[in-house]
């Protein structure tokens, strides 16, 4: 049995699959990307599922810091997305030591559509969000894994990412502050996480703007869902 957080239909439909999946093989993750007029903000949930359903961890890591200035969310089999977060901090750090200078948060999305583009015969099989704020301003980056780069405002991958854009498009308007872009991101995962059974068990959450990359304790996010009456 393979570990798996991960999306199901949403990313992998059942027609024309891109990585030729068994029916059903990936279950469990919803991850949030909303782009803010400050920064972004990138949220995911924390549960983990073996094939049909069983919750085999709940506390799995999805979120993840690769630069002072961009972080990223993971879906897919647990094994191929940690490999690929390892991979691209590795070309990250090695692209500022050569550069003397620090990759541009599109560079790093481009790298790793590169990286899953070239491995198609033998995929990884894992969809990330690419987030962060850079000289030419504040991006949010959704990577398939056949390798295909999109930018957008507002993104959510995983088996309650449908769910998820019920909240998103309601919520989201243009010149968010990452405060509001918050709120959003915790609406849209605790109504995916009552709905689809495969995602919940508590919340990862962090913002980057050009001053930090902040990571949100448990006790920052239960007050905010407190305050929201989400909790």
């Amino acid at each position: 049995m393979v570990l798996m957080f991960s999306s199901d239909a949403v990313a992998f439909p059942t027609s024309g699959n891109p990585v030729g999946l068994p029916d059903g093989a990936l279950k469990g993750t919803t991850t949030v990307g909303i782009v803010c007029r400050d920064g972004v903000v990138l949220a995911t949930e924390r549960r983990a599922t073996l094939g049909g359903g069983f919750i085999a961890n709940k506390v799995a890591q999805k979120l993840f810091k690769i630069d002072d200035h961009i972080g990223m969310t993971i879906a897919g089999w647990v094994g191929d997305a940690q490999a690929l977060v390892r991979y691209l901090r590795a070309e990250v750090n090695l692209y500022r030591l050569r550069r003397a200078a620090p990759i541009s948060v599109e560079g790093s999305a481009t790298m790793l559509a590169n990286i899953l583009s070239g491995n198609r015969m033998m995929p990884y099989l894992a969809w990330v969000l690419i987030g962060g704020v850079d000289g030419k301003g504040i991006h949010l980056f959704s990577v398939d894994p056949a390798g295909g780069s999109i930018e957008d405002n507002f993104v959510s991958v995983g088996s309650g990412s449908a769910i998820a854009y019920g909240i998103l498009e309601e919520a989201y308007k243009e010149n968010l502050t990452v405060s509001e872009g918050v709120d959003i991101a915790l609406r849209a995962l605790t109504v995916a996480m009552k709905r689809d059974s495969n995602s919940g068990d508590g919340y990862l959450l962090s913002t980057i703007t050009e001053k930090e990359y902040r990571e949100y304790s448990d006790d920052e996010i239960k007050k905010r869902l407190t305050k929201l009456k989400l909790d």
